[in-house]
């Protein structure tokens, strides 16, 4: 079966730049994760890495939480 796949590709124009464009999509995302990180602010990562470990629930999921009670 693999050997119908195998000729079928190769005789498709032109497939040879689809893994590489698939390999620079792959390294450009983390590429670009990995600036995101480098550029946060120290106090964004501190609120975000205490998020976790926060038992306090907003204003508007106490009323959502009320509402939906039934009674």
């Amino acid at each position: 079966m693999l050997k119908f796949i195998k000729h079928n590709m190769e005789t498709i124009v032109g497939i040879e730049i689809f893994p590489l464009i698939s390999f620079i999509l792959f390294f450009s995302f983390f590429v670009g994760l990995l600036i995101y990180t480098a550029r946060l602010s120290k106090s964004s990562v501190n609120e975000m890495s205490s998020m976790p470990l926060s038992d306090s629930i907003t204003d508007d999921n106490d009323l959502n939480l009320d509402s939906n009670e039934i009674h």
